[in-house]
């Protein structure tokens, strides 16, 4: 395992790597395969980072954003040469390990893709708190965006400013639909935050576009007890919305995900503006095309009597970016 980046929450008190107590498991539905999948949480040694490990064929995937083979609709990781080896809809559990200060997993799946439960991360939150949580003896590093970086498509556009002592998000989206319109979010993410305003943000959908999405092979397993699907001014689903923001609430849940991608927590400003999964990822590869954008932060000083740094190095990162 060594070599790989770690996963890990995003803010600015130097954090203790953290690991699952138990193992857990549950079943589900994948959002866009349909299919019926097993999966089980496992703690995982310090330094070791997410990996997801596929049981059914004998591989294990690493959660890094130079691994995301797929960005349509949700975040797939893949192996290189191997086009079996994927696993999709990532980020919703790994925005939930983020939020839960997990930076140590195995996630084992018997299918491609992580189930979808309601279509946020309140599931999966809800799974590693009943696991528990048990503390490493080594300090999580950090990276430090040095000067903005930026990626645009059309209007869209994602961006990391520098920011030395949190990461803040501020999203805003902008949809024809009625029901969703422009909406705004500003925040500083920490643990309190992400499970108070975005953990229980769901995916969403314009009911226009799910017959394309079907006739593509996607949304197979979608209905409303997993994603908002909205028909103009009116949101289909019984029961309505979680809360009035809900859309740009799971805009910035899903770069939560994303951004657990990078290696190592940021400490940045994130401003994005209709993106999605595909600008978040062409937004981490940019940040690390130039070393000249980033550095490793490790603050071992900071650590309580006793607790090491762990063997990080700026060429650590390196070798995964």
């Amino acid at each position: 395992m060594d070599g790989l980046p770690l996963s890990i929450p995003l803010h600015v008190t130097p954090a203790i790597q953290q690991t699952l107590k138990a193992p857990i498991d549950c079943v589900g539905i994948g959002l866009h395969s349909g299919r019926r999948v097993q999966l089980r949480l496992l703690p995982a040694p310090v330094g070791s980072g997410v990996v997801f490990r596929r049981a059914d064929l004998g591989v294990a995937i690493p959660a890094r954003y130079d691994h995301v083979v797929d960005t349509r609709l949700c975040t797939v990781l893949g192996l290189p040469g191997n086009p079996e080896a994927r696993v999709g809809t990532v980020e919703h559990l790994l925005a939930a390990l983020v939020g839960a200060g997990v930076h140590n997993a195995v996630v084992e799946l018997d299918g491609p893709e992580v189930p979808i439960h309601d279509g946020s991360s309140a599931s999966a939150l809800f799974l590693i708190d009943c696991a528990g949580t048990a503390r490493q003896d080594a300090f999580a590093p950090c990276i430090e965006v040095l000067r903005p970086v930026r990626v645009e498509q059309g209007e869209a556009f994602a961006e990391l400013r520098p920011f030395p002592f949190a990461f803040d998000m501020a999203m805003s989206i902008d949809f024809e639909a009625a029901a969703i319109g422009r909406q705004a979010l500003t925040l500083r993410l920490t643990p309190d935050s992400f499970r108070a305003d975005l953990a229980r943000a769901r995916t969403f959908t314009l009911a226009s576009e799910v017959n394309q999405m079907r006739a593509a092979g996607l949304a197979l397993g979608g209905s409303l007890e997993n994603a908002v699907v909205v028909d103009g001014p009116r949101v289909l689903n019984p029961a309505g919305l979680r809360m009035a923001d809900e859309f740009v609430r799971h805009k910035l849940l899903d770069a939560v995900g994303d951004f657990a991608l990078a290696g190592a927590s940021l400490r940045a400003r994130f401003v994005g503006h209709r993106t999605g999964h595909a600008l978040n990822n062409a937004l981490m590869r940019a940040l690390f095309a130039d070393d000249a954008n980033w550095r490793l932060q490790q603050a071992a000083d900071a650590l309580p009597r006793g607790v090491p740094g762990t063997a990080w190095t700026t060429e650590r990162i390196k070798a995964v970016a």
